[in-house]
């Protein structure tokens, strides 16, 4: 089929690639001219045939929501705009009530692969009316994986992005349980070899998943990942999953826990344990070490 795509970067791009090798027609732009085939959105609706679809890749929040807002000025009823960026389940609503003012259609698609996702496939999830869902469905099944897992119509409008963003928190934990494993087997003093250790747990465990294949992975480049500084940067869905499991009254330890732990690597020194070194020093006399 014919699909317009906004926003080419390394995920917009390479979905652009795969759906074109499978023979559809992808009009694509970014604002980036070497990337796009158009000039502007307007030229992009322009380009395409009604009823259209069009595939927004960009940012999520204030970039996808003007992204939206301008679409809705621009393509007329029966056209369709799939958001699959990492936008909040929360702003779901809001952008497919703006577009219905205009007859237009509109899915959320929480999409997972990253830099990967060209050759292996993205894992979808959908949220949106079953016949919006519907008249994109070979564009999901040539994004999606071969095999019979890696896509869900997860319900209605706002669905796949929340199901996006459980999977996000749940992926922090995961990273934080392999980091924590690493970094007590590199203190120990009986491991002499911890990138074999990590590459042994690749087959007949447990523990295995693509995410420790990647680690594996890092660790051939970099064995002692001395070229990595341990500062790390969310990008919003694990705290949105924090905030769902506060309102829902759900506990989750170990996600809020992995949360957490991103903020602390981004302190040079930490000023809580700053009160706790000044704490122990009040009550115990214990040392404390100066700046």
């Amino acid at each position: 089929m014919q699909l317009g795509m906004i926003g080419l970067g390394k995920m917009g791009g390479n979905m652009k690639l795969r759906l074109e090798r499978d023979g559809h027609r992808v009009v694509g732009y970014d604002r980036d001219p070497d990337k796009s085939d158009v000039g502007s959105p307007a030229e992009l609706v322009e380009a395409l045939e009604a009823p259209r679809a069009v595939w927004v890749m960009v940012p999520a929040g204030a970039p996808t929501r003007s992204t939206v807002s301008e679409l809705a000025g621009l393509l007329s009823a029966g056209d369709l705009v799939a958001d699959g960026g990492n936008s909040r389940f929360s702003d779901d609503e809001t952008n497919a009530a703006l577009l219905a003012e205009h007859g237009v259609g509109y899915v959320d698609v929480g999409v997972s692969g990253g830099v990967w996702g060209f050759s292996e496939g993205y894992a979808l999830m959908v949220g949106g009316p079953a016949a919006d869902v519907r008249r994109l469905g070979p564009v999901f099944e040539t994004l999606k994986p071969e095999g019979d897992f890696g896509y869900v119509h997860a319900g209605g409008v706002g669905a796949g992005h929340y199901a996006k963003m459980v999977h996000n928190g749940i992926e922090y934990a995961m990273m934080a349980a392999y980091a924590e494993g690493y970094e007590l087997l590199e203190a120990s003093e009986h491991v002499d070899n911890v990138p074999e250790v990590v590459k042994s747990w690749r087959s007949g465990t447990v523990i295995r998943s693509w995410l420790l294949d990647l680690l594996d992975r890092a660790l051939d480049d970099d064995p002692e990942l001395a070229e990595i500084r341990g500062w790390v940067e969310d990008s919003g869905e694990g705290r949105w999953t924090v905030e769902e499991a506060v309102r829902l009254r759900v506990p989750l330890p170990v996600i809020a826990d992995s949360l957490f732990a991103r903020f602390a690597s981004r302190q040079d020194d930490s000023p809580a344990m700053k009160a706790i070194a000044a704490l122990r020093n009040q009550f115990g006399g214990h040392a404390v070490k100066p700046e």
